[in-house]
């Protein structure tokens, strides 16, 4: 049985993690400790002493917790969401007893807000219980790890979202910009008659333009001789001289894109319907609606969002081609998984739309120094994108972050040789590969395991990789990829495997996990990597939107990071750290045991199961079932 003072010392840790002020055995806010000096848990009136009481925002936070298990709650009955309140379940239950002493709380001082919390357990097997207290009622809310949705930054958001059931703000803005998207989608095709992958194109042309701050909407006029479409190339161009995107070959192949904004008549002839150009009518849309999205908001990928919903519509385009776009909070995870720092040099071999340089950088800058952010941005940051359109894509985001310096390239990163790679020293790789490219054995190289390898061989020393891709990848069902897999552990180290949310890539259809290596350095038998279940990771559905943010994303994150980053101790259902063969199926689920002691009422239920089985056989004349069939003396 776990020591209570263990418990104790495990949440007060917790609580000091998220640095919320909290007082034990009392509390030093005069009015709730007066409203405790008749609030015993044995309803005697004499002084009560909750595990802890804490403060944060307007919220009273009091904690009650228990040492085993067992005693974490006491309710009505199995499917009942409503706690015994007798005297026996308040001092013997740790939720029945918090609940009480926020109730007592409520009842006697100003403070109509209280979040109880009934902990029981340790660091490793542990259960946290928030539950929200008012004058009305109560309500039991999901389990926790930690106490990040309790700090003072998180708290108000949290009670808004999970208690109130209010919207976040970020996903009604959100939803606002992929409805606006969706109907410029309708719009680009009705009056522009665009094709789906013309359509990004347009879009990062003219938001471009629009960034030039010689160019106005009100020079667009729908002139024959000087047309919107050259107004409109000429101002995108200046800008790109005006940012320095180098080389000068790489600016012509971006700008070879573009030149469907003049080379297409009917962009640039003046639509009844509209009294204007399809060009001027679409520049004025993105002007009102979408810039400001994408300038104010370093991290989201807006544009990625924009091709996404895209290829949403048209039914299957990116799906084809194996374009799996990555949502914001995986870019950002990445960044945090390797602790990335600005003297990293960032490496991205299928950049798509540019989201994990985007988040790199931005993660890069943020801690850099002034004088240093020129040099990230200019000699830090590299990508490779095999498609003309991505790449003009991710080139036209990065301009739009500030960046138009960045070492992107158009190629093909299976056909770049080894040396070529290493001669710019990548000391972080990050990388969501093409999805399903494999179809037999002329394509087994496309396979996006062999994509894995190829960045890590062209890493610098012990640079680090983070990959996101479909579970399957880390089982190895083809021949070719099983020898990748022994190739990789004999030259490189897995550091662990994080299986994730099943809906990561909302309406794709692929289950993906994130695998984190550790370049040129030989993978050792004896060590352990980690393998997590990230499912629940606080991500759910919106029926609008699709993979949205909830407040409980914090909690869940802050978890993740401390097991991997810090060790901390978790149950094998969460991570399991184990030592590996190239054969395993390196996954959680592969080495997931049950880690749990059977308690002795376990093993009489099994017992009792048993002989009811058997007993049963018995009067059904099926005794012969449970006959040792021992050899005659013959040994026939």
């Amino acid at each position: 049985m776990v020591n209570e003072k263990v418990t104790d010392l495990f949440i007060a840790k917790l609580l000091d993690n998220t640095k919320i002020n909290y007082t034990p055995n009392g509390s030093d806010i005069k009015e709730v400790k007066d409203a405790l000096k008749t609030a015993s848990k044995k309803g005697t009136g004499n002084v009560g002493f909750p595990e802890f009481v804490g403060k944060s925002n307007e919220f009273i936070i009091v904690i009650e917790d228990k040492a085993d298990l067992d005693k974490q709650a006491l309710y009505e009955d199995e499917e009942s969401d409503k706690l015994i309140m007798e005297t026996e379940a308040i001092i013997n239950y740790a939720e029945n007893g918090a609940l009480h002493y926020a109730q007592q709380i409520v009842e006697k001082t100003e403070f109509k807000k209280v979040f109880a919390f009934g902990c029981s357990g340790d660091e490793k097997h542990h259960k946290i219980r928030p539950i929200f207290v008012d004058e009305e009622d109560y309500k039991l809310l999901k389990e926790v790890e930690n106490f990040e949705n309790f700090s003072e930054e998180n708290i108000v958001k949290y009670y808004k979202e999970q208690v109130c059931g209010q919207t976040p703000v970020e996903t009604l803005e959100l939803e606002d910009i992929l409805k606006k998207s969706g109907i410029l989608h309708e719009h680009l095709r009705n009056y522009g008659q665009l094709g789906d992958s013309e359509k990004p194109l347009v879009v990062s042309a003219i938001l471009l333009a629009l960034s030039e701050k010689s160019f106005s909407t009100n020079d667009l006029t729908g002139d024959e001789i000087e047309t919107d479409g050259e107004k409109i190339f000429n101002a995108l161009s200046t800008h790109m001289k005006r940012v320095k995107v180098q080389p000068e070959t790489k600016k012509e192949r971006i700008l070879n894109q573009f030149n469907i904004i003049k080379d297409r008549p009917i962009l640039n002839q003046i639509d009844n319907r509209l009294a204007k150009t399809p060009l001027k009518f679409f520049a004025e849309f993105l002007e009102k609606n979408i810039l400001s999205s994408i300038t104010n908001n370093t991290v989201e990928d807006v544009l990625g969002r924009f091709y996404g919903e895209f290829i949403r519509y048209s039914g299957g385009d990116g799906q084809s081609l194996g374009v799996v776009l990555t949502p914001s909070h995986i870019t950002e995870l990445f960044c945090d998984l390797v602790e990335i720092k600005p003297n990293d040099i960032v490496f991205d071999p299928c950049c798509g739309t540019g989201a994990f340089l985007i988040a790199a950088m931005h993660k890069m800058l943020k801690q850099a120094n002034p004088e240093d952010e020129d040099k990230i941005k200019k000699d830090q940051i590299f990508g490779i994108e095999v498609r003309e359109d991505m790449f003009s894509i991710a080139t036209t985001n990065m301009i739009l972050r500030g960046d138009g310096k960045s070492n992107l390239i158009c190629d093909d990163f299976l056909k770049r040789s080894i040396k070529d790679l290493q001669k710019d020293n990548y000391t972080i790789g990050f990388m969501n590969p093409p999805y399903s490219q494999a179809k037999g054995k002329d394509t087994a190289h496309l396979s996006e395991i062999h994509f894995i390898k190829h960045l890590l061989d062209g890493m610098a020393e012990e640079g680090r990789c983070v990959v996101i891709v479909p579970q399957s990848t880390m089982i190895g069902k083809r021949k070719e990829d099983r020898q990748a897999k022994k190739q990789i552990l004999k030259e490189h180290t897995l550091e662990g495997v994080i299986t994730l949310n099943k809906e990561t890539f909302y309406g794709v259809g692929t289950n993906p996990c994130i695998a984190v290596f550790t370049a040129h350095k030989s993978h050792s038998k004896k060590k352990y990597c980690k393998f997590i279940n990230f499912e629940d990771d606080g991500f759910e559905i919106n029926k609008h939107i699709g993979l949205v943010e909830t407040e409980r994303a914090k909690e869940r994150k802050a978890h993740l990071l401390d097991c991997w980053l810090h060790d901390a101790p978790a149950e094998s259902k969460f991570m399991v750290k184990t030592q590996i063969k190239d054969t395993d199926e390196w996954l959680h689920s592969f080495y997931y045991f049950n880690d749990e002691i059977p308690k002795e009422e376990d093993f009489e239920k099994v017992m009792a199961d048993y002989l009811s089985f058997e007993f049963d056989m018995i009067t059904h004349s099926r005794g012969y079932l449970f006959v040792e069939d021992d050899e005659d003396e013959n040994g026939a």
